[in-house]
């Protein structure tokens, strides 16, 4: 059974008038455990409470929000710790309550067993007909709004397929369906710019500051996506399946870049 707390408390609903339920109201974080430590823990606590500052309410994490996590890391070789931040409860309308109480939400999961084998095959991307809107004020934050990724996973891929390539409404590439995307040409890496929609990952960060590092320009842009075949390799992160190549996007197919391989490995992303 999984195991969930609400407000520290294990084993309790949440309060039927909560906002997060109601309205979405509230941002979270997916957190990969490995060798019993949460992995870019402070990274992840930096963005929960950036997202929640320009949703417009306070929070910052307790001691005992942090002993929780830290807690139950230990009891997990490799596992995800989701967590997740509502304003709390409120009316009925969408007029925010003048003092919040945040609520917060832990819960352990699995690694989806995949993720493995993603890691060392690669995947293919079609394009989904489901695009993104723009909205510069919710651009880049891991809110709880995710109508558009459900309408997204509601149509499977086709067979020889794995996941999607989303586009915004101005046919701009922005992610996959789950992770972010980056395209290399030479000793440039490409990842589309986050300034109208899409989730400005705590993985994509990581891997900028690693690429930077192994001697690579990298370059936030709008990218179109008939541009795709300009750009030589291609891979995707995010905090569970941490780097995976792409192979295909499409039409396009794309050679497995030498380097991602021991990237993955120095960040502790490789999966057994």
């Amino acid at each position: 059974m999984m195991r969930v707390w609400v407000n520290g408390v294990e084993n309790i609903g949440v309060a039927p008038l909560d906002r997060g339920l109601a309205y979405g109201d509230g941002v979270f974080a997916t957190m990969q455990v490995a060798n019993k430590t949460l992995l870019f823990l402070g990274a992840h606590l930096q963005r929960l409470q950036q997202g929640a500052i320009r949703l417009g309410f306070d929070w910052q994490v307790s001691s005992e929000l942090l002993n929780l996590l830290q807690r139950q890391a230990t009891s997990m070789e490799r596992g995800c710790i989701k967590l997740l931040l509502t304003r709390g409860v409120g009316g009925r309308g969408y007029a925010v309550p003048s003092e919040p109480q945040v609520t917060e939400i832990v819960s352990l999961h699995a690694i989806p067993v995949h993720y493995k084998t993603w890691q060392q095959q690669g995947i293919s991307l079609i394009t989904s007909e489901v695009t993104l809107a723009r909205q510069p004020r919710l651009a880049g934050i891991k809110h709880c709004n995710r109508l558009e990724q459900i309408l997204i996973k509601s149509t499977p891929p086709p067979e020889s397929f794995d996941d999607h390539l989303v586009l915004d409404t101005h046919n701009l590439v922005v992610e996959s369906s789950m992770a972010n995307i980056f395209l290399v040409k030479g000793k440039q890496i490409m990842t589309p710019v986050m300034s109208h929609c899409g989730v400005a990952g705590v993985m994509r960060e990581q891997v900028i500051h690693g690429v930077l590092a192994l001697g690579f320009t990298v370059i936030t842009k709008a990218v179109p996506v008939s541009t795709l075949s300009d750009y030589e390799s291609a891979f995707v992160t995010n905090s569970l399946l941490g780097i995976v190549d792409v192979t295909r996007i499409n039409e396009v197919d794309f050679f497995k870049a030498q380097w991602t391989s021991s990237l993955r490995s120095s960040l502790d992303l490789t999966l057994y």
